[in-house]
């Protein structure tokens, strides 16, 4: 999956790359873009978000923006996870969004 076809929700993940990049001098973001460009692709190959509707979907994936950007990513992905589960506020099928995250830190051997 190139970054030219790369659509929603996952074209998400890449300006997630860019913000980083922005924000943080530290960060190349060529060395993002990649990076995202990898969590995308493992996602859409690994069908992680197959069966969950567009909302859902783009929560899974606000959630991993955040996510992979902070300290601990696999931590930071199972506790939100459990936060899904106990407070689902607006999703539709939250155990299925619960499970899509750690399916998610799982594929990225987090």
């Amino acid at each position: 999956m190139s970054s030219e076809t790369l659509g929603p929700p996952y074209d998400r993940l890449l300006a997630t790359a860019e913000t980083v990049a922005r924000e943080r001098p530290e960060v190349d973001l060529e060395l993002a873009r990649e990076v995202f460009q990898e969590a995308a692709t493992l996602l859409y190959h690994g069908l992680v978000l197959d069966g969950l509707d567009e909302h859902d979907a783009d929560a899974v994936v606000a959630g991993l923006c955040l996510d992979l950007v902070s300290p601990d990513p696999g931590e930071a992905i199972r506790e939100r996870s459990q936060a899904t589960s106990a407070s689902p506020g607006d999703l539709h099928e939250p155990e299925s969004v619960s499970r899509a995250l750690l399916i998610a830190a799982a594929t990225f051997k987090l």
